[in-house]
């Protein structure tokens, strides 16, 4: 089947470069116009240049798409309002939105800077919610909308990296909310949380899963190891960004318009959904508990394994 979003204009944060770079060419490829923003900013967030949006943009006209840039930084209100305005202002209308803005600034909780906590908050946790809250107003408006949000496993416990691990489970909490406040609407709104190389992530995913005190993001993520890839068919290499894109376009089209609030993994050749939180165990009683209560029953209710 070709041309799953003939028609629909989608709009793509982080579209630059790796993996928003792979999601706004494959829109693309599927029918859909394409409003290519990035800031073009380095990793921790410092400067910026529009030649990332200008080559995504250009390498979408040269295949026969349709394509426009916008270079707002999103985390701005001013901002996020005027890239789902150019998206209007161009193709008459948005129907996508992929939020893909990310930096990092790692550091050691106890070396963690005030700026280094706020830069990476309001980039990728503002940076998700205010493209987002701007779409939805048209969402609710035309009774429909699709939104994705790239997100990551930090926040299941990376080191050194407590500003992107709760960015990243912000914009998990951000999503499941956002799948319910505006599902009666005909929106849904889900999360990919990706294993790739990209210019965040520089190293091989075998590397990955071997950092980190012995732990692999499988072993935090409680999802077991992935499958060895012996052989991989295709054009590219397991670690390639662009790997993220065919699930990412799968959930901006009708295809699977029942499937909201949930976050998928992606590692190679592997998809994973993970399992909402439940609750594991708990005790109860009427009233309140003294200490002394407190000191029999929590010990055995949380050494009970």
């Amino acid at each position: 089947m070709a041309n799953r979003l003939n028609g629909k204009v989608a709009v793509v944060t982080g579209a630059g470069r790796g993996i928003g770079r792979g999601i706004a060419l494959l829109l693309a490829e599927e029918g859909a116009s394409v409003v290519v923003n990035d800031l073009g900013c380095e990793v921790d967030g410092s400067s910026s240049s529009r030649e990332p949006a200008d080559s995504v943009v250009a390498e979408i006209q040269s295949q026969g798409g349709k394509a426009t840039a916008n270079y707002d930084n999103v985390f701005h209100m001013d901002g996020g309002e005027n890239l789902i305005q150019t998206a209007v202002d161009t193709f008459g209308q948005i129907d996508i939105l992929v939020n893909s803005v990310a930096v990092i600034r790692d550091r050691m909780i106890y070396q963690m800077t005030q700026e280094d906590w706020d830069q990476v908050i309001t980039n990728n946790l503002k940076g998700t919610f205010v493209p987002t809250k701007f779409a939805c107003i048209l969402f609710r408006q035309q009774r429909g909308g699709r939104i994705v949000n790239l997100t990551s496993d930090a926040g299941l416990g990376a080191l050194g990296c407590s500003n992107y691990s709760a960015a990243s489970e912000g914009i998990i909490g951000l999503t499941r909310t956002v799948a319910r406040d505006m599902g009666r609407y005909g929106v849904t709104c889900n999360a990919i949380s990706p294993l790739a190389r990209t210019r965040l992530f520089p190293g091989l995913v075998e590397e990955y899963r071997e950092a980190g005190a012995g732990l692999t993001p499988e072993d935090v993520a409680g999802i077991g190891p992935s499958p060895p890839i012996t052989r991989w068919e295709g054009s590219g290499s397991p670690d390639d960004p662009e790997n993220i894109a065919p699930l990412a376009v799968l959930l901006c089209t009708n295809l699977v318009e029942n499937v909201n609030g949930y976050v998928f993994g992606v590692r190679g050749g592997s998809i994973y959904l993970y399992s909402n939180p439940q609750i594991e165990r708990s005790i109860h009683r009427e009233g309140n508990y003294t200490m002394d209560e407190m000191d029999v029953l929590v010990p055995k209710m949380i050494a009970n394994r």
